[in-house]
């Protein structure tokens, strides 16, 4: 065997043990047969024959007589979520990234994170929330979780969503322990390993994670100012047939962007034209100074589902989510999270939640946050520019910033570079599935007041 050969063989041999380490293949599993896995190589049926053999010779598949090669009892492994997907450096890593942000010691300084100081949410009211959750009737401090949870808290909800054009009804509703959780379910009750799901290139670097574990394909669309490249998702849909599309809509992570009217109108024309579901991720909705457009209200929750949660509002100790989606899909829904958590969220935390949206609190409160989101916004991005450090567009609102480096400098690097001095950054390609930010980073402006942090990257930006 020559080295070429032999270097088609254990490419081969290694899309196998990607699939098994993946599970994408698991024991007992037919093998692709020997002529569709030497087109999909683009090598030759011996080539294939030759790499099959082998494994059976290390015991990962077997053959058997007559109907093909399967793979082995023994062959199957835990899942090791970090080693699925593209090898990936830790700097750019999602993974690694979110624990340097959740272990991180408190000296840290985190202006790569997603949430708002602690000093910037509202502790007093829930303080208040907890004294009156005292009080409260004993089976909510004891019991499981209602399989819808809430009435107080989902009834709402439905007002709120009423708000945003949305009539639905009680029965279309759930809430979950976090939003994280609603991604998570509808994965499972949606998908099959080897399914392909599109997001935005870049998106939340939590949805590629999360995908993973669902051993998922990912397939990625360029992000603009006004939303996806309408024409590359069109030519991504044709040729890959996502199952699901997820992606945030008011303010969109990382980028800060808005979606606009017409881009809504033709995501969803594609979107039906192919039976393609939508993931509207809502949670920064409340940090608008005006409502942009949901596709979840445009589409009335026929072909969209909305989800959304308040750990960026008002804690994320204290976590409740939620899904809005058609009636038939709630109730396969609820099926799955009796069967993976035994019921709905925590009554505590819905019920806290639900006391502080009741009242007039929180439409001050994030009147307040708004305000000072906006100040924080100009006086960072001022401070980023005088080290030639430009933000792609100045968001609406929230709290995100997603910046160009100039020429020359890699974000990985500077990351890297800036942990010595105790600075915690979010590189850009954290947050990109075809690896092309390489030159970004994200920055949480909430995060970013200490001089320190300024210092940092200047001394990293001059070696």
């Amino acid at each position: 065997m020559n080295d070429q050969t032999a270097t088609r063989t254990g490419a081969v041999m290694a899309a196998i043990r990607a699939r098994i380490a993946g599970r994408a293949l698991g024991a007992g599993d037919r093998l692709p047969s020997i002529r569709r896995f030497a087109a999909t190589m683009g090598v030759s049926p011996a080539t294939v024959v030759e790499a099959y053999d082998r494994l059976a010779a290390e015991g990962l598949i077997r053959a058997r007589r007559g109907s093909g090669f399967y793979v082995a009892a023994t062959a199957q492994v835990p899942l090791a979520l970090a080693q699925t997907g593209p090898l990936l450096e830790r700097a750019v890593d999602p993974f690694w990234v979110s624990r340097q942000s959740l272990d991180a010691d408190p000296s840290m300084l985190m202006p790569g994170c997603g949430w708002l100081p602690a000093d910037w949410m509202p502790h007093e009211a829930l303080r208040r929330a907890m004294r009156t959750l005292a009080r409260a009737d004993d089976h909510i401090l004891s019991d499981y979780g209602a399989t819808r949870g809430s009435p107080a808290l989902r009834r709402l909800l439905l007002w709120r969503l009423a708000e945003d054009g949305i009539e639905a009804s009680p029965e279309q509703i759930m809430l979950t322990a976090s939003g994280t959780q609603a991604v998570d379910l509808i994965c499972r009750f949606l998908l099959s390993p080897g399914d392909t799901v599109l997001v935005d290139d870049p998106c939340y670097f939590n949805f590629r994670a999360l995908l993973r574990a669902h051993q998922v394909e990912l397939a990625s669309v360029p992000y603009t100012p006004s939303g996806p490249d309408v024409a590359a998702f069109e030519a991504t849909v044709a040729e890959r047939r996502p199952r699901l599309y997820i992606t945030n809509c008011a303010l969109h992570n990382p980028t800060g962007a808005t979606l606009s009217p017409q881009t809504a109108h033709r995501l969803l024309n594609i979107a039906a034209a192919n039976k393609l579901t939508i993931v509207e991720d809502d949670i920064f909705a409340d940090f608008e100074p005006e409502p942009s457009p949901r596709l979840s209200a445009l589409d009335g929750l026929e072909r969209v589902i909305r989800i959304g949660s308040f750990s960026k509002t008002l804690s994320a100790s204290v976590r409740c989510g939620y899904i809005a989606a058609r009636r038939d899909w709630i109730d396969g829904l609820i099926d799955l999270q009796v069967a993976t958590a035994f019921g709905g969220p925590s009554p505590v935390a819905a019920e806290m939640i639900a006391g502080m949206l009741a009242g007039g609190f929180y439409r001050k409160h994030m009147e307040e946050l708004r305000r000072r989101l906006a100040r924080a916004r100009r006086d960072v991005a001022g401070r980023l520019q005088t080290l030639g450090i430009e933000p792609w567009l100045m968001p609406r609102g929230g709290f995100y910033l997603w910046c160009r480096l100039p020429g020359g400098f890699d974000a990985a690097d500077l990351a890297r570079a800036v942990l010595a001095d105790k600075v915690v950054l979010a590189p850009g390609n954290v947050f990109s599935v075809s690896q092309s930010a390489p030159d970004f980073l994200r920055f949480n402006v909430a995060q970013s007041g200490d001089p320190h942090i300024m210092a940092a990257l200047a001394r990293a930006m001059k070696r």
